[in-house]
């Protein structure tokens, strides 16, 4: 064993026990005691390398009681090895406990020389798992630049240009489909820029009504229209000293784009309703998914606006061209879901990353992320197997089905279909005790009310 001592949480109702491991263990662990079920749940917070526990704990004295605590330790502290010291014969109990989370289950009375084997080996696992984490979260670094994630030659090339341009104030226009990470490239280089400690102002501009848009992006003075009852600053005196993200720029109306060429020309511009001149110091990155130069020359995009936009022009590929980078995004994640909702990390078996690979991911990184999160939160198992996936991904597209899964389903409603048909299953199996199937699927008291309204259940 390392030097080091492994920090050990002990849950049994044997005092005598108790002082046996003490004496048995010291200088090897670090002990927290605990001797019921509750005090057991409350070793956690220590955050325990090797959990030891007895399956009869109070209240019940039940060995259900154990069992139990050995899914909810797994589910908390979801790295820490856990060991079952049981004096019952049935092998079941064993096996249940093992599919439960625990590493080793081993019977009383037991020896002691066994006993610091069976946890040497449990701490070695433990170390063995955290060394893993790190590793691959250094890896995953190395894989990433300022949230975007990939390994694949077009985003090392991205990651490359971004490097370059972010501490300039050149203007950037960055393309790309819908659900690739447009406003992640932004934060990127403003990050890296002169300007990370000013704000970063993002504006839709596909959500702005073509009469407002223009009082959204300028502000207005007071009376300057009806429901102007106070003068308000707009985005770009909200970007002073920062960067200013406009994604969606095709979607503005021509006179909007004349005020912009102004902008960008001047750094100045009147609100809506004044004559007061403002200058600003802002840094402009654009984003769209529509060929610019292609409408500008069209005339449907003012050809000036175009080329002042397109200073620096940054391409994100889309999924379906990475997909060498599916098992890093997946991993990425399904960390982020379950650091987000407190469970445990799923992994991704190889088919079913084959699966994903076949898929087409019209909504390309984003669409990929809320189905790995859908699946942290409604599958139980730890590894996610083709069964896991909704039937629609991975399934190939009829001809002439552009965007639409050979059941006329989009990923969303077949999503949805599957959630349904999970919560339907889990509530049957819990005899009709939606708070049973709540505490199997995972899910807490609000979420699966929340489910059952959604779904009429």
């Amino acid at each position: 064993m390392s030097a080091q001592p492994g920090r050990l949480g002990v849950v049994d109702d044997d005092p005598l026990l108790l002082d046996q491991l003490t004496w048995a263990l010291k200088g090897r662990f670090e002990l927290f005691k605990g001797a019921d079920a509750a005090q057991g749940l409350a070793l956690a917070e220590h955050d325990p390398d090797v959990f030891l526990l007895d399956l009869r704990l109070p209240p019940s004295n039940e060995a259900e009681e154990g069992l139990k605590l050995v899914a909810e330790l797994h589910q908390r502290r979801p790295e820490a090895s856990i060991v079952v010291m049981t004096g019952e014969a049935d092998r079941r109990l064993a096996q249940r406990a093992v599919e439960l989370g625990a590493f080793d289950v081993f019977r009383k009375p037991f020896d002691t020389a066994e006993l610091v084997l069976v946890l040497t080996r449990a701490l070695e696992r433990r170390r063995l798992v955290g060394e893993n984490r790190a590793l691959r979260e250094e890896m995953l670094k190395k894989r990433s630049f300022g949230g975007l994630v990939g390994a694949s030659a077009g985003m090392r090339a991205l990651f490359s240009a971004i490097g370059k341009v972010a501490p300039s104030d050149a203007t950037v226009l960055v393309y790309g489909e819908s659900g690739t990470g447009k406003e992640l490239v932004a934060e990127a280089i403003h990050r890296g820029s002169r300007r990370a400690h000013g704000p970063f102002v993002v504006v839709n501009s596909s959500a702005l009504p073509e009469s407002l848009a223009e009082s959204e992006l300028f502000g207005h003075e007071r009376g300057a229209f009806t429901g102007a009852v106070a003068a308000r600053s707009g985005r770009f005196e909200m970007a002073h000293r920062g960067t200013l993200f406009l994604d969606e720029v095709a979607t503005l109306s021509p006179a909007v784009q004349a005020k912009l060429l102004r902008v960008l020309e001047r750094r100045e511009f009147e609100r809506v309703g004044g004559s007061k001149t403002i200058s600003v110091d802002i840094r402009l990155i654009a984003a769209t998914n529509e060929d610019l130069k292609e409408r500008a020359a069209k005339g449907e995009f003012r050809e000036d606006l175009y080329y002042r936009l397109s200073t620096v022009v940054l391409t994100i590929p889309p999924l379906r061209e990475r997909r060498e980078d599916l098992p890093l995004l997946v991993e990425h994640f399904a960390g982020d879901a379950a650091r987000r909702h407190g469970r445990p990390a799923k992994s991704f078996s190889p088919e079913a990353l084959a699966v994903l690979g076949t898929h087409p991911f019209r909504g390309n990184v984003r669409e990929l992320g809320h189905l790995v999160e859908m699946l942290t939160l409604m599958v139980e198992d730890d590894v996610i197997l083709p069964a896991h996936l909704p039937g629609a991904v991975g399934a190939p597209e009829p001809p002439g089905t552009a965007g639409a899964l050979p059941d006329g389903l989009p990923l969303a409603a077949a999503v949805a279909r599957y959630e349904e048909d999970l919560l339907r299953r889990a509530i049957e199996k819990a005899g009709g005790v939606k708070a049973r199937a709540a505490a199997a699927l995972g899910l807490d008291a609000n979420q699966m009310k929340y489910l059952c309204r959604k779904y009429r259940l």
